[in-house]
């Protein structure tokens, strides 16, 4: 299966409730340490599973705002992934969620996703695409570095109030489009 198999839709209610049966878990094995470009990976010992777990009423909201888009991945009529993407203050688009069901990973169906955010970033005429991340999520690290994101910054304490003793950073990336780009979109 390749991702060139992936049909990427606009979401509606069916395809949301849908998306509950996929697996949007990994495996934390390592993690990015500072300076958090890629440099420096030191393991993680025991390795451990990570879920955000999944709530498709979050989702549902994306389906009547006029400032965000919600993106579903499928493979065969069968949802394997999404990407919720929304106009920040600042106006970048942020992508608020992006996830692909375990099995269906490394197939380039987190790259069509992006690729329909990134689609209706320039055509909002925004300045590019933000997103945070953490630095124990090494593979979607990786990935947007590929995509051609840059690191902006990080946060050690963002996810403090939340779980206290987390070693987790807060890793904030930018795809930044030119004025040029911009422009093209408005006419």
């Amino acid at each position: 299966m390749r991702g060139d198999d992936a049909i990427v839709h606009r979401a509606d209610a069916a395809r949301i409730s849908r998306l509950a049966q996929c697996d949007f878990s990994f495996m934390v094995d390592a993690e990015f340490a500072e300076p958090f470009d890629g440099s420096r990976i030191i393991p993680v010992d025991p390795p451990y599973r990570k879920t955000y777990g999944f709530v498709p009423d979050d989702l549902a909201e994306y389906l009547n705002r006029p400032d965000a888009e919600l993106f579903i991945a499928e493979v065969r009529d069968s949802p394997v992934g999404y990407a919720a993407v929304s106009e920040g203050w600042n106006r970048f688009a942020v992508i608020d969620d992006i996830a692909v069901d375990a099995s269906h990973r490394g197939n380039g169906i987190a790259r069509r996703l992006m690729d329909a955010a990134v689609e209706w970033a320039r055509g909002a005429a925004l300045a590019g695409v933000r997103l945070e991340t953490q630095s124990n999520n090494v593979a979607a690290c990786r990935f947007y570095d590929r995509y051609g994101f840059v690191l902006g910054g990080y946060d050690r304490c963002l996810y403090q109030g939340m779980h206290p003793d987390t070693p987790e950073v807060a890793l904030f990336c930018y795809l930044m489009f030119t004025t040029a780009d911009r422009s093209l979109e408005r006419t």
